[in-house]
């Protein structure tokens, strides 16, 4: 629905009208009364007397920050959904999208998958699924994420911004108030900080300390600063595990008569990065052994 047509954007006088003949009025209020009521349930499970203390998370934060009133505004319940939606939205869809992107390099490169899988294979014994603290040691399939998110950064452009003082950049002047849209696409791509930047090489961060989490400006898929994307860690882990179960207990080919230079990485437009075309491939089963079993 973020990136749906509304006539309303465009012809605000007679729009509304045209939305509802269509029917995404109604679809966009059916959405938002979906999310408000699993919003309303994750706060109201929050505010229950016999929760166990042990599991205060960012949500009992924010609770205790509005029983005391620690803001100069009345922090309200429309404040913290608004926090729960930025934080599993952006760690949910984004998610998805970025698996897709892992594999579709993945398969595009299989050598860098054969070590991907043989680090997971090597490191990792005896289980029946692969959870976020097996992640840990998993050091080529962190590489191999890191550098998807270079390549292929689920959101291309960051949430707008807007200066608050006037500074010159490059001569050029920006005023207050000016609306920022940072291409984080192209900052993975630019070939003044990134050798060779449109090859899948996870192995340059073994050489480099350069990180994601808001400290590189050379790498910030998740933005930056004070208004760096509150669901980076939550999306983190859902890509690791979901490539890290995917690739330990699966082997992949591509479709009969279908070769690796006819993956394409095409794109739709929106907010969210996504390929255009589905990634169809073939999975088989790949059993190690479980003594328990």
């Amino acid at each position: 629905m973020l990136i749906a047509f509304f006539f309303a954007d465009y012809f605000p006088f007679i729009g509304g009208w045209v939305d509802k003949l269509t029917g995404l009025s109604s679809r966009l209020e059916r959405t938002f009364n979906d999310l408000d009521e699993f919003y309303n349930k994750i706060i109201n499970d929050h505010l229950d007397p016999n929760k166990p203390q042990s599991d205060n998370d960012i949500v009992d934060v924010l609770l205790q920050f509005r029983k005391e009133r620690c803001f100069p505004f009345p922090l309200t319940l429309d404040h913290i959904k608004a926090v729960l939606m930025d934080v599993i939205l952006a760690g949910t869809d984004t998610s998805a999208a970025m698996v897709d992107w892992v594999m579709t390099e993945l398969l595009k490169n299989p050598t860098i998958m054969k070590k991907a899988q043989d680090e997971l294979r090597t490191v990792i014994r005896d289980k029946s699924f692969i959870e976020e603290d097996d992640i840990v040691e998993l050091e080529y399939l962190k590489a191999v994420v890191k550098e998807t998110f270079r390549l292929h950064p689920v959101g291309p452009l960051l949430l707008v911004r807007e200066t608050l003082n006037k500074c010159t950049i490059q001569d050029y002047d920006i005023l207050p108030k000016t609306l920022m849209f940072v291409n984080v696409w192209k900052i993975g791509r630019d070939p003044e900080f990134w050798k060779d930047p449109e090859i899948f090489m996870p192995e340059r961060f073994f050489e480099s300390s350069i990180d994601f989490r808001g400290q590189d400006f050379e790498l910030i898929p998740f933005g930056a600063g004070r208004r760096m994307c509150p669901g980076m860690f939550h999306g983190l882990a859902n890509v690791e595990m979901a490539a890290a179960n995917l690739l330990y207990f699966f082997n992949w080919e591509l479709p009969a008569g279908m070769k690796k230079e006819d993956i394409d990485i095409d794109v739709i437009p929106g907010i969210v990065m996504r390929k255009r075309n589905p990634l169809c491939l073939i999975a088989k089963k790949f059993s190690p052994s479980f003594p328990n079993d």
